[in-house]
């Protein structure tokens, strides 16, 4: 006889009898539980409960260990009633909605066109609100879960969450919803068909508006025709709003993002800088301004943050989410648990976080000037904000912003020390590839092209060999103190020709430092302070060099000093671009970054 059992109340049902040293596997061995021997009972918890009722799916015995159950030879009535509140998977919880409750989650979801994150949203919407199957079946699109809150876990570890919806939608039948006939069912695709067109038809003339209003901006541009009160201005500020939208919307997509990530300058730099100066992040609280897959604010909390906040408006950060609490499932050998009267069959799924960093990460979607933070101050303030020529897209005025609102008094913003440097470039090739090209074209003269294409500054990367002068800083920036109005501005520079040429072009380039508060005996190891330069002579990275042609090649010799003023602010109609005006010699041309 076995000793005397144990009694486990299993919140929402009924006593388990468990005995309290079972056989864990079929062959009598101790062999099943392999390195999961150390691990101490825990307190059952049940972790994904029917929408409507008490009725569960599973829950735990071990810390890292997920059990489900299935009874065979059962003759102890007891163990019955204890394990019949369980089901064997999400689909079984979800077949018993449909018979008991008469919800059909693959009907809803059709109905509403459910993604992913829309069944998130519903899923969490019914624990919190609790709404009648009757209230859910009525509503029309959009559903009253559409609100991003519904995106938070009502339940802790709910495993619905991690199901795969588009598995059910495969797999269902929706030619007769909720016992319609299928005329009636037709009618009611039909309607909802028919409504889905009139907002694409509406949406698609507004579209066509507005790429009508931008074609007539953009013949005024090149014209040079006056544009000032004219009906394309206005069309362009009623567009200013749907143009923020398509800038987030393009750091939505993980291109854009792996290329930053294997950038490996960039991405090198700041996790050298990190790791090297985690006295820094030690327990502090770290605001991550454009988190986007979250990168930065890891580094921050491996190197002992406290806590980390990471902000992002594009749709990126939901990916940054899963990145942060990444969690991987491992199917074990299954066990047998032998009793006196029945045999419990188990299969052992073992949860991993791969990163669990979410205990010390928050992510906030939202610009950064209209969210809430879940604290008043920070301690330091890091981003990955520089464009193309640095000020593109003119992502430091979040920073800025951040940097007064958040930043507690004596604390840090990194990067804090930037340049932006010119050198002249002689390329005769490259110039007649981009200007000269365009007087003959095929035997035909289509020289006016030049009006249009050498107002463009060019992102390219820069033949090293085609310098012929010494760089010359334009502009230096401290993080810590620099307003946003000193972000346009004008410059004089001069450069010393090292050769004698054609001058075709001036190129532009950054630098970035790390440097208030920086482990001195690290930089001393270091043979600069500059820990990643754009400059042509440098290692490439994403940002390149800006280019902006001359029309006219400049004859210069060595030894001169060509000397030039440049002027750069924001595009009034496009604040996220620049106009930068070059004069140098007898020559004035206005360049567009855009």
């Amino acid at each position: 006889m076995s000793s005397q059992p144990t009694v486990v109340v299993v919140p929402g049902g009924p006593g388990h009898i468990l005995d309290p040293e079972p056989c864990l596997s079929d062959s009598g061995s101790d062999d099943a539980w392999e390195e999961d021997d150390g691990d101490e009972l825990k307190h059952p918890a049940l972790r994904a409960r029917c929408l409507f009722c008490d009725r569960c799916l599973f829950f735990p015995l071990f810390e890292g260990l997920v059990i489900y159950a299935n009874i065979t030879n059962m003759y102890n009535k007891i163990s019955i009633l204890c394990f019949q509140s369980l089901f064997s998977s999400a689909e079984e919880l979800f077949s018993h909605c449909t018979s008991d409750h008469g919800f059909n989650i693959g009907m809803v979801a059709h109905k509403h066109e459910l993604d992913f994150y829309g069944y998130i949203k519903l899923i969490n919407f019914v624990r919190l609100e609790k709404p009648t199957v009757e209230f859910i079946d009525s509503v029309s699109t959009p559903g009253p879960w559409e609100e991003e809150k519904y995106l938070k876990p009502a339940l802790e570890d709910d495993l619905l969450l991690q199901f795969d919806i588009e598995d059910l939608l495969d797999s269902t039948d929706f030619s007769c919803p909720n016992g319609l006939t299928e005329a009636s069912s037709l009618l009611q695709h039909l309607k909802h068909a028919e409504h889905r067109a009139e907002l694409a038809e509406a949406a698609l003339a507004r579209a066509q508006e507005d790429l009508q209003k931008m074609k007539q901006f953009a013949q005024d541009f090149v014209m040079n025709a006056e544009i000032r009160g004219s009906p394309s201005a206005s069309a362009i500020a009623d567009l200013r709003e749907d143009e923020e939208d398509v800038y987030f919307s393009s750091y939505g997509h993980f291109g854009i993002h792996e290329e930053m990530i294997k950038d490996k300058v960039r991405t090198d730099s700041y996790r050298d800088f990190i790791y090297q100066n985690s006295h820094l992040f030690r327990d502090k609280i770290v605001l991550d301004v454009g988190c986007g897959t979250g990168i930065l604010s890891m580094f921050a909390a491996k190197a002992g943050a406290r806590k980390v906040i990471g902000v992002d408006q594009s749709e990126i950060i939901y990916q940054a989410m899963d990145i942060i609490s990444n969690i991987s499932t491992t199917l074990k050998k299954p066990a047998i648990f032998k009793w006196e009267l029945h045999e419990l069959h188990l299969n052992l799924v073992k949860y991993t976080k791969l990163n669990g960093l979410e205990d010390r990460i928050s992510l906030v979607k939202g610009r950064i000037e209209e969210v809430e933070l879940p604290c008043e101050k920070v301690d330091v303030v890091i981003s990955e904000w520089m464009g193309y020529f640095l000020l593109f897209e003119s992502m430091l005025d979040s920073v800025i912003y951040a940097r007064d609102k958040y930043l507690a008094k004596g604390a840090s913003v990194y990067p804090d020390i930037c340049t932006i440097s010119l050198v002249a470039i002689a390329d005769s090739s490259r110039h007649a590839d981009r200007i000269a090209f365009w007087d003959d074209v095929y035997g035909f003269n289509m020289s006016c092209m030049k009006k249009a294409v050498i107002p463009e500054a060019v992102v390219e990367v820069i033949d090293p060999g085609s310098l012929i002068s010494e760089s010359c800083v334009i502009k230096r920036i401290d993080c810590h103190v620099v307003s946003v109005s000193e972000l346009e501005f004008s410059s004089d520079f001069t450069l010393t020709i090292t050769k004698t040429s054609l001058c075709t072009a001036i190129a532009g380039y950054f630098d970035i430092y790390f440097e208030k508060n920086c482990n001195k005996r690290i930089s001393e190891l270091l043979s600069t302070q500059v820990l990643f330069s754009t400059s042509p002579c440098c290692t490439k990275t994403h940002w390149k060099q800006t280019a902006f042609f001359l029309e006219n090649p400049i004859s210069v010799e060595k030894g001169e000093e060509l000397k030039g003023r440049i002027t750069i602010h924001k595009n009034r109609k496009d604040p996220r671009s620049l106009i930068i005006t070059l004069s140098i010699k007898n020559m004035k041309q206005t360049y567009r970054l855009q």
